[in-house]
């Protein structure tokens, strides 16, 4: 069974090293991603949100983790964490502005889980849960908690972290730098 003549051509078209055969292969691939790699991994992940290019230094460890958590325990054994309990968090270690973050919303959520939640900002926020009861996160970088990361509602939670590729989402990230403030420019410091 042949292709229809015109099917033909147009894959001999794509197949051409022309600068317009490159624009239309450029378009097909852009609309396979938003009409049907997107919509096919929100539905696996059960998250609108199943990639998320981290944006912020706020869960990003500036030193080694112990060194980390000799700055940070206070906050956290003020929570009833102890170093022991945070080596077992997933993704102990943090994020870094560039990293991609693989999301899954067919969960449940425990204390130590980096989740991405709706706060009526801007964007999403992806911060470690502290608390259960009430969902309650705060970014590992941060020094306390934003207002916005207590008593958190269940139906503004989109899922958990479950992997991470290290800096990749910099190929986004590069395009909206300048129009950030000067001192959140750049890699996490």
């Amino acid at each position: 069974m042949s292709l229809p003549n015109s099917i033909k051509k147009f894959l001999d078209f794509l197949k051409e090293d022309t600068w317009q055969s490159w624009i239309v292969s450029l378009i097909l691939i852009l609309i396979f991603i938003k009409l049907i790699f997107f919509p096919t991994l929100s539905f696996i992940t059960g998250t609108p949100l199943p990639l998320v290019v981290v944006e912020s230094c706020s869960m990003y460890h500036e030193s080694s983790f112990d060194n980390w958590w000799e700055n940070n325990k206070d906050f956290y054994s003020s929570k009833n964490i102890s170093k022991s309990d945070f080596t077992y968090f997933p993704l102990h270690s943090g994020l870094n502005k560039g990293d991609i973050v693989i999301v899954w919303g067919h969960s449940s959520y425990k204390q130590g889980d980096i989740i991405i939640f709706n706060a009526n900002t801007q964007y999403p926020i992806i911060h470690r849960l502290i608390s259960t009861l009430p969902f309650s996160t705060k970014g590992d970088h941060n020094q306390g908690q934003l207002s916005s990361e207590k008593n958190i509602p269940a139906d503004a939670l989109l899922g958990k972290a479950v992997a991470k590729i290290p800096l990749i989402g910099w190929i986004k990230l590069i395009f909206f730098e300048f129009a950030k403030p000067e001192n959140q420019r750049g890699l996490c410091k």
